[in-house]
């Protein structure tokens, strides 16, 4: 079963790829849903790395309807990834009721050329998800990441499961959201082919309590950082070899 780690930071690519992960998705603000990285980050993780990275396209947090403006920013951060050597990018276009936008997400396929390309967890806001595959197969879209629509792949076991024996030939799905160590192996006994964690926890370092802080009150402090845990990596690639 083929692994990918959502990496939102460089620390964390590092240890995805010491640790086994068959891929990296690499953002930004994994806490907000994940944004683009910077070309710098990209860039280094790409020299770093000995297995595929893929980068998240997303140019702000607060959904997936964007403007003119924000798909040509989109469209030129894919070709940039593309310059740099990435192997994929994950991204996604929704109209303003939430259905696929086609035009939109074909620009971004068209704009990645050779590399793979992604659907994203926009995915899980489509009202019909059937209807939302049969949409990405006319522009011929590779792979969707889903949770089944539900918080968490786990929960959206069931959806996921008709997806992929319905459209299982003709693209992969593959579960994400909430996958740890005590529910992987679910996923591979159910005959998916890939599978996307995080494994993050929080990492304190240890500097002074700020005396102001830029977090919403519903977040840890800015001495807590997201990590993903080459331990917990390494443990959950031997549960689905």
């Amino acid at each position: 079963m083929i692994t990918e780690v959502c990496a939102p930071s460089l620390l964390s690519a590092v240890n995805a790829g010491k640790a086994g992960a068959h891929r990296v998705e690499l953002c930004s603000e994994l806490v907000l849903g994940g944004v683009t990285p910077s070309y710098a980050l990209i860039k280094k993780v790409v020299e770093l790395l000995d297995i595929p990275v893929y980068v998240l396209i997303r140019p702000r947090s607060g959904g997936f309807t964007y403007s003119r403006e924000e798909l040509e920013v989109m469209r030129n951060d894919v070709a940039m990834c593309a310059d740099l050597g990435c192997a994929g990018v994950v991204c996604g276009v929704l109209k303003k009721d939430h259905r696929i936008d086609t035009v939109a997400t074909a620009g971004l396929m068209e704009a990645a050329g050779e590399m793979d390309f992604t659907f994203h967890r926009a995915f899980d806001w489509v009202p019909d998800q059937e209807e939302g595959i049969e949409r990405l197969l006319q522009i011929g879209c590779s792979r969707v990441l889903t949770s089944g629509a539900r918080p968490t792949a786990e929960e959206g076991l069931d959806a996921l499961v008709t997806l992929e024996r319905k459209y299982g030939d003709e693209i992969i799905v593959m579960p994400g959201g909430g996958v740890t160590e005590r529910n992987i192996g679910k996923f591979k006994t159910r005959g998916f082919r890939e599978i996307h964690f995080s494994a993050t926890r929080l990492q304190h370092q240890s500097l002074p309590l700020p005396k102001i802080s830029f977090y919403p009150k519903s977040l840890p402090d800015e001495r807590e950082i997201y990590v993903s845990d080459p331990a917990v990596i390494k443990r959950m690639v031997n549960l689905v070899k």
